[in-house]
């Protein structure tokens, strides 16, 4: 078996809260989207990753993923986000912070989505 890709559902009771986190916060662009049809979706994608963004009141009651994002430059990171969108920052792992296996983490979320930024 032969697999080059994950790409994970999304859903949220408002798609305009994943909107704002992973396009405007996070700089995705849309690939695909029929944002204005009866059951509003999205495809987001930047550098390689993709998430599916979807309006769905019963799925986003059931849902709230947590996801890692690898990066190379944390500090960079965290400096965008923290300035732009301080009210993100998870009260749990709102600093860039040396976690015991080794990795800088901090974290941020909206409604729906947790997300770690995480550099090994």
């Amino acid at each position: 078996m032969d697999f080059v890709r994950l790409v994970p559902n999304v859903y949220y009771r408002d798609i305009n809260d994943g909107l704002k986190l992973f396009i405007d916060c996070l700089e995705f662009k849309i690939g695909h989207q029929e944002l204005k049809s009866e059951n509003p979706f999205c495809v987001i994608e930047k550098n390689g990753l993709q998430f599916y963004l979807f309006q769905h009141e019963e799925l986003a009651r059931q849902h709230n993923p947590e996801f890692r994002l690898h990066t190379n430059t944390i500090d960079e990171v965290y400096k965008n986000i923290s300035s732009s969108f301080p009210e993100y920052l998870h009260p749990n792992l709102n600093k860039v912070t040396l976690r015991p296996w080794g990795a800088k983490e901090f974290a941020f979320r909206d409604s729906q989505v947790c997300i770690i930024i995480q550099q090994w």
